[in-house]
């Protein structure tokens, strides 16, 4: 039987610092491939290419990944600063209107730190360019050295609301995850529920009120080691059955 589809963002990167390419990390495939079941396909996230009308009807869920460039802070009335790192104008293009339209339609998606702030911008909100500055955050940056092991380790405690979905999903209101951002959520978008918080006030789960598909969101990167991690299995689980559940829709009523 064929396997649903998981269009995965993929950003935009230089081979060699030379050659451009459109990249996507290899456990964002392996996460989608083994535990959600389904088929993971790259997107090229880029309006030359493709349009969001036409992703919406070759894809049955979006996995919204993670990636070094940050959403240009225009999208969210602000003007850029050095501050703001890199920015992918391309992949902004792409994913702000395929959020809305996937709230719209309830098919599914899922996003992660990037991603997750995109569902934040897409739906009305603004980011915090640096974290860390922030008078008593954290650094939720990624370590500069080490293994990989050791940069995507566990490295804080988020709660979530009691009786809240991430709970439902969990069974607890307390798990420990990694933490790989330089960016965070400043203002929440319309509909935009924040369901879970790092020890130092930073938001780390979030979805979107009243949409009827799948729009759960974390700020840390599940996708590592996600077969294993009992946190991220739940998440990329429960992901794959809100695809299959899309994809098994009537066809009058995926289009509506």
């Amino acid at each position: 039987m064929t396997r649903p589809i998981i269009g995965i963002i993929g950003n935009t990167h230089l081979i060699n610092d030379e050659y451009p390419a459109h990249a996507g990390g290899s456990h964002n495939s392996e996460a989608v491939a083994e535990v959600a079941k389904c088929m993971p396909l790259l997107i090229p996230a880029d309006p030359r290419y493709l349009s969001v009308e036409e992703l919406l009807e070759t894809c049955d869920g979006f996995l919204l990944t993670g990636g070094r460039p940050n959403v240009h802070p225009e999208e969210y009335g602000e003007d850029a600063t050095e501050a703001h790192g890199a920015f992918d104008r391309a992949r902004d293009a792409i994913t702000l209107p395929l959020v809305r339209a996937c709230v719209e339609r309830g098919q599914p998606f899922f996003g992660i730190c990037r991603g997750f702030q995109e569902v934040n911008v897409a739906m009305g909100g603004t980011l915090y360019p640096e974290i860390r500055d922030l008078p008593g955050r954290m650094n939720h940056r990624m370590p500069p050295d080490g293994t990989m092991e050791e940069k995507f380790a566990l490295r804080h405690m988020v709660e979530f609301s009691e009786g809240g979905v991430f709970h439902n999903l969990f069974g607890t209101t307390q798990v420990m995850t990694n933490t790989l951002h330089g960016q965070g959520i400043k203002r929440p978008g319309s509909r935009i529920v924040i369901d879970g918080y790092a020890p130092d006030g930073t938001p780390e789960a979030i979805y979107v009120e009243n949409a009827s598909g799948f729009t759960l969101s974390v700020q840390w990167h599940p996708e590592w080691d996600a077969a294993n991690d009992p946190v991220s299995r739940p998440l990329f689980t429960a992901f794959g059955d809100a695809v299959r559940a899309w994809a098994a829709r009537p066809p009058l009523q995926k289009s509506a």
